[in-house]
């Protein structure tokens, strides 16, 4: 016997932009639709009200999901079922049809890419609607976009959604449109886009705040030699992936230094209105997270879950922790997209992946907004192309089709090889050797513009910034760090009279010049930039994001949290002149 259909009358109201695009999609009536909305917009309320459409009309009979886990397999089929759509999530390829008891069932692309041809049968059966969650994994390898293309070309309906910008390599995706553009490269059109902007203007997402931590590192290369930088400084990729992974082996200082501060931060959001807020841990490697994991035992007091994507139950853990009040959880990817855990508001970004894709899908877990004021905050290495996009979340990407590399992005194969786990007796272990690292705070991004002059690690000024309340408006998020770093720069200048005033009448004696790193002048440039940043802003009233964004129109280059000496001297310069 078949499913009675979904009662639209008591559906869940719908945002804004899901209404317009509910109407643009029965209006446009055409098989396929591309929405782009934010993590935490409401994708999946969005495209199970369209289904709950099309098979009240009888458009379709059956409605099929594909999504990229095997968690987000059960969180769809119990999301479907709240509105009263029945969808299996435990079909499996052998059993070739779906039970009459669902109007559908949710699978993964990897199912998909395994057997086409039984889900072409299930598609062809029954006039079927096919939602694509997180459309860009069917661009994954060869054998997952001709498997979607095969499987589903003759449904009837096909929904594409994705939540985070596209991916950086040429194969195109099945059933996406792209167009030609003036500059002859091919970009993908979508017919619904809400962003990360827009939502944050609509209090849908929470404001992030991410806490960007440098350091000295040291290390021994596989020739003997030892060497140090200090992570965020001007460097090659190959020094930048092994500064890098110095600062994240958690036999060091700078891992459990970064994690002290999180969980300090993650108390004051609790003490402050989020009673039950959550951290995650976003780790490179199954050994890795479970030392990580252990620290942050040794720091709380308290367990922290460790969700591994191999490991049996590890859904169940998810779901659990979902619902707990635990205060950490340490994961490898597998809750880096779709997975829905609204309390976690404190994250600490330790993985070695650099994509804009990846980083957008481990941001997205921290941005969903239960009640208004509620703001996240999230840990990153100072590491500038990290700084990057974390000044760039508002960025809107299209999936650019024969587009030169970006020279100056970091290479995620360098890193993960630079990174990887190693066995104790592996060759790989003789090549590398982490010796130690040091954090300190080195800036805070916020709605594009960069705070702060940086603070040791346990210092009032760290505590300042961990301290900041939990519950804000974005536009008190970005007064309340004006204040701050005003009162930081403030306080180094009373410190510098002072000194001057208590050695005014000794004899001076002669000293060599100060000679500055690169790193250190650079973070004098941009403590100067934000100040002439802030001054505009009390005589104009406008956000510190737009004068900076606004300051790079005219000069070009990247955000400033990633900017190098020569630009930041040039947008001094035409600040100045505003």
């Amino acid at each position: 016997m078949s499913p009675s259909l979904p009662n639209l009358e008591t559906f869940p109201s719908l945002r804004d932009w899901q209404r317009k695009a509910l109407v643009k999609y029965l209006r446009k009536r055409s098989p396929d639709f591309m929405a782009v909305a934010t993590p935490g917009a409401g994708k999946t309320t969005f495209a199970l009200r369209i289904a709950a459409e099309l098979l009240n009309d009888g458009t379709v009979e059956a409605v099929t999901v594909v999504c990229p886990t095997e968690h987000l397999k059960t969180q769809w089929a119990s999301a479907a079922a709240r509105v009263g759509i029945q969808l299996d999530p435990a079909f499996k390829n052998a059993d070739v049809h779906s039970s009459r008891d669902f109007h559908g069932a949710v699978i993964t692309y990897a199912q998909v890419g395994m057997a086409p041809a039984v889900h072409r049968r299930r598609t062809m059966t029954r006039p079927t609607m096919v939602i694509l969650d997180e459309i860009h994994h069917a661009g994954d390898s060869r054998t997952w976009g001709d498997g979607v293309k095969q499987a589903f070309d003759e449904a009837e309906r096909r929904l594409m959604l994705t939540g985070t910008p596209f991916r950086s390599d040429d194969n195109p995706i099945p059933f996406v449109e792209y167009e030609r553009g003036q500059d002859g490269l091919q970009r993908s059109r979508s017919d619904s886009v809400y962003g990360y902007s827009d939502a944050l203007h609509d209090r849908v997402v929470r404001p992030v705040i991410f806490l960007a931590y440098s350091g000295e590192t040291r290390w021994r290369t596989s020739a003997g030699d030892e060497l140090a930088a200090r992570l965020g400084e001007p460097m090659t990729k190959d020094l930048v992936a092994q500064a890098w992974r110095t600062a994240l082996d958690h036999r060091g200082d700078w891992m459990p230094q970064v994690l002290r501060a999180a969980d300090a931060r993650l108390s004051r959001l609790r003490s402050h209105g989020m009673v039950d807020a959550g951290g995650l841990v976003i780790a490179s490697d199954q050994q890795t997270a479970r030392a990580y994991a252990k620290l942050l035992d040794t720091i709380t007091g308290e367990k922290a879950v460790i969700v591994l994507s191999d490991d049996q139950g590890a859904s169940a853990r998810i779901a659990e922790f979902a619902l707990s009040e635990q205060r950490w959880m340490v994961a490898v990817r597998m809750v880096s997209e779709g997975v829905d855990i609204p309390r976690l508001a404190v994250g600490v970004y330790a993985t070695s992946a650099s994509t804009p894709l990846y980083f957008a899908q481990a941001i997205g877990r921290f941005v969903r907004a239960r009640v208004p004021g509620e703001t996240a905050t999230v840990f990153v290495p100072s590491v500038p192309h990290l700084l990057g996009l974390a000044s760039e979340m508002e960025a809107q990407r299209d999936h650019i089709l024969g587009a030169p590399k970006d020279p100056d992005g970091l290479d995620d194969e360098l890193l993960e090889r630079a990174q990887k786990a190693e066995n104790a007796e592996g060759e790989l272990e003789k090549h590398f050797e982490a010796l130690s690292a040091t954090a300190e705070l080195d800036q805070v991004i916020y709605d594009g513009a960069s705070f702060g002059t940086g603070a040791r690690t346990g210092s009032p000024e760290e505590e300042e910034y961990l301290g900041l309340p939990g519950l804000l408006s974005p536009d008190q998020v970005a007064a309340l760090l004006t204040k701050r770093q005003s009162d930081q720069i403030a306080a180094q200048k009373r410190a510098t009279q002072a000194t001057a005033a208590a050695t005014k009448d000794t004899v001076p004696t002669p000293r060599e010049p100060v000679i500055l790193s690169a790193g250190e002048r650079r973070v004098a440039l941009r403590r100067q930039l934000n100040t002439l940043v802030a001054s505009h802003h009390h005589r104009t009233n406008l956000p510190h994001g737009k004068i900076h964004a606004e300051l790079r129109r005219l000069c070009g280059g990247p955000p400033s949290a990633q900017a190098t000496i020569e630009q930041l001297e040039e947008r001094i310069a035409t600040i100045q002149t505003m």
